[in-house]
This record gives structure tokens, sequence and C-alpha cells, in this order.
């Protein structure tokens, strides 16, 4: 039931996702916002962090106020207002719509995973498997989510039926939107009629429990300022380096300084949340410089047949489908002897710098025409193997590391790590250039060996990172 519903909730997010950028830098004549490419993107970073920022404030809302299970529920429902809202055509609906889908989001995404993490005692060798046949749930909505609302938005089909019904063809992105609206409104029907399977877990705190008011205007406030900051950040150029320099002072203190069990426990959530931040930046600029390679240097058409470059963005969640199983088997057959965590992130880094590595001849092929789609759909699958290596892990981890009390909370500080890095993904968005092929390879080429380097020092500290986790060493 969970997968079902959160398949709904990723086809409202993807199919609103695979738009957004192409709407914003869109001009107003052709039906967009008429944004330039680096606002666009800056407006597409903030977005895309604030979705996963917030997270943190709802994983506290419902581990002390109203239980996972509500706050699916709530956060559905806030969501699927956001989609509605975009699809009205205005600046301010427009902007609406993402403060209401960053906000629901914020309360169901951690919320869901704490759910399922639910399901599964400490020591079920399943949850790993678990967590990757969820993690299927998320990537069917994902792949159908980009085919239809991308059909809608941007065809040439779809525009001549609307002139034939008597609507503004340039009207068609909001029609994508809405359809993303739709989406989210039949997952929460389904969720609601079966929301007595969940009844043993996901609870709200007892009613006589005192409510910690205090903690809760605390993280308010923290997420809010720590949201202004991020945004402020596009602004004022040393913001950035003192952030992300945080966690690896973390690192240090809990892992080196202080190393009783909690605080072994959470310098190991606090390296796995660095090696996500540099993951989801490269990793999300499928919404982003991805988007723009498939929009303006991609023959986007496959056997003879043209489709709107959108489409691509269906690749990654095509594979998830096809690979997912495939690796949910896997960590069951090894059991004891699969890979530790840390060495299932050391893996998804490998793929993902390959995945970059891979656009630097394409890029530099740019300079003598538009590039073969199968350039990208090689890209997808790398990038398809990492993740499958890293996500549905790290989700698994928080659910393993966390203490019971802070499950929620510190669901919510991995998806901060997602929230980081989708706003490092908007800030090099922004430095993407369509133009030279020679200054495309060098995007692609820094990032590959960024994440390169990573892997290194990740793959020499995972005896240390094993043992913070407390696993058996293997």
């Amino acid at each position: 039931m969970l997968f079902y519903a959160e398949m709904w909730e990723r086809f409202s997010y993807y199919g609103m996702r695979a738009l957004l950028l192409l709407f914003m830098i869109t001009p107003l004549a052709m039906g967009g916002l008429g944004f330039d490419q680096k606002y666009a993107a800056q407006v597409y970073g903030n977005y895309t962090m604030a979705s996963y920022m917030v997270c943190i404030l709802g994983g506290y809302l419902a581990d002390n106020f109203i239980g996972a299970r509500r706050a699916v529920l709530v956060g559905g429902l806030i969501i699927t207002a956001g989609h509605y809202a975009l699809a009205f055509d205005s600046v301010p609906t427009f902007y609406a719509g993402l403060i209401l889908i960053a906000l629901g989001t914020g309360l169901l995404k951690p919320s869901i995973s704490t759910l399922v993490g639910g399901l599964y005692s400490h020591g079920d060798a399943r949850r790993d498997a678990g967590f990757s046949l969820f993690y299927m749930g998320i990537n069917l909505g994902a792949f159908a989510a980009p085919l239809v609302v991308g059909w809608l938005a941007q065809s040439e089909s779809f525009r001549v039926m609307l002139s034939g019904w008597g609507f503004d063809p340039t009207h068609s992105w909001h029609w994508g939107f809405g359809a993303a609206g739709i989406g989210m409104t039949f997952g929460m029907i389904v969720y609601l009629r079966r929301l007595h399977w969940l009844s043993h877990v996901g609870q709200a705190p007892e009613a006589d429990a005192p409510r910690p008011w205090i903690g809760l205007t605390l993280v308010t406030v923290g997420t809010a300022a720590l949201l202004a900051v991020m945004i402020a950040s596009d602004y004022v150029a040393w913001i950035n380096p003192v952030v992300y320099a945080l966690p690896i002072v973390g690192i240090v203190w809990f892992g080196v300084v202080r190393r009783d069990e909690d605080s072994r426990r959470l310098a190991a959530i606090l390296v796995f949340f660095v090696c996500a931040i540099l993951f989801w930046a490269v990793f999300e600029q499928a919404g982003s410089s991805l988007t723009l390679f498939a929009e303006e240097l991609t023959r986007n058409e496959l056997f003879g047949q043209a489709f709107p470059s959108s489409w691509f963005q269906s690749v990654n969640s095509l594979f998830i489908l096809a690979l997912a199983p495939l690796f949910a088997w896997l960590w069951v057959r090894l059991r004891g002897q699969q890979p530790s965590m840390p060495m299932k992130f050391v893996w998804g880094l490998v793929f993902l710098g390959l995945s970059f590595a891979l656009l630097v001849p394409a890029a530099k092929l740019t300079a003598e025409g538009k590039v073969s789609p199968w350039w990208l759909i090689a890209v997808y699958f790398l990038q398809t193997v990492g993740e499958l290596c890293l996500s549905p892990v790290g989700l698994s981890a928080m659910t393993k590391l966390a203490p019971a009390k802070l499950a929620g909370l510190v669901m919510g500080i991995w998806f901060l790590g997602t929230a980081l890095g989708n706003k490092l993904a908007g800030v090099v968005a922004a430095e993407f250039n369509a133009k030279d092929p020679e200054a495309l390879a060098h995007f692609f080429w820094q990032q590959a060996l960024l994440v390169g380097g990573l892997t290194v020092l990740l793959l020499v500290l995972v005896p240390w990172v094993r043992r913070l986790t407390g696993e058996t060493p293997r």
C-alpha cells in the first residue's frame, strides 16, 4: 500500500519537475515565464532544496505531534493543492504552487519512509530488500510521469488538440501541471482507503504526553534560517563553503572526540550525509543541466520517432524498474555476505562518476551537431546502478542507525543531504553552456573528478565507518 501511495506522490513530483526548468526558460509568447537560464536554474535549485530541507521539520512534527501516518495524509493534501495551483496561468500561483509542494513534501517524504522501516524489526535481513521494492514504487511513478506530463506540455499533437477544443495551445504547460495534481489525488484516495493497514506503525504520541513546543519552535526557526541562508548563497559567495564544511566538523566531533555508541552512530550518519550531498548534486542535474543537454544538444528521436525532451527523465526510472528486483534479490541472496553499508556507498559513487565521465566525449561531439540519444540513455543507466547502490541503502541505514524516538528527525536529516545536493545541482547547472563544446566537456569532467576524489576517500575510510555503524567486517 505504501508502494502505491508513494508511486502517485512521485508521479506528481517528477511530472512537475520534468517541466519546471523548461517552462521557466520558455519565452512568454510560447506560454512560458521567459526567465533567463541562470535565474531559472537558481529557482529550480532553491525549490528542490526546500522540498527536502523541510523534511527536518516534517520529521520532527511526525515524531512528537501527529505521527507518521497522519503526516503522510496532511502532507499529501498540501502537495495536491500545490499542483493544482500550478495549473493556473499566473506568476503568483506559480510561486504559491512551488511553496505548497515543498511544504507538503516535507511532511510526507520522511514519514512514509519511516512507515516502511517500521514494518521490519531491526535485525530483519529483508529490510534493504524491502526498501528496494519500495523504491520501485517511487520509480514507477517517476517513469510514467514525464511520459504523460511531457506529452501534454510539449507535444505538438496535444497543442493541435487544444486548438480544436477552443483552448489556447500555449497553455499546454498548465495541462501538464494539472495532470500531476490528478496523480497526487489518486495517491491520497488509495492511502485513505487502506489507512487501517498501518494501525500498528506511525502512531502519534499519547494524548496526555507532553509536547515539545520549544523544540518545535527551535526546529522551525532553524529550518527557516537555513533555508534563507542557502537562498542567500546565490548572492553571497562565502556561505556555501561554510555550510558544507559543518557536517565534516560533526563527523570529527562525534566520531573522534566523542566515541560513545550514540555518537559513533551519529558520525556514521554524517558520513553518509556528506556522500549523499555530492551524489545528489551530480545526480539531480537530470532536471537541470541534463534537461538542457537533451533539449538543445540531443537528437530527440529514437527508431525514427520524435519525442519530447522531457521523456529522457523517464529513462532512469525505467532502469530502476528493471534493476531494483535484481538488487533486492541480490541483497537477500547474499545475506551476511553482502557489502557493508559504506561499501555500497562507494559503488554508488563509482557509477555516478563514470556517468559524468561518459558525458565528456558526448559534449565534444556536439561541435559536429546534435548527438545520439543513446549517450544520455547510457548515462542514465550508469546513474541508475549507482542510485540503487546508495539511495535505498541510505534510507535503510537511517532507520537502522537512528535512535527509536528520533526516527523521523534522522530521516529528515537524510533528506537534508538531498536538499543541499539539489541546491548545489542548481548552482552548478547555472554554469551550463550549450554553445561551447570544450567548455561543456570541462564542465562535466570537473564533476566526474570531484566524485572520483570522494570515492577514493570513502574507500580509505570504509573500515572506520564500518566500526561506527557496528557492522561486522566483510
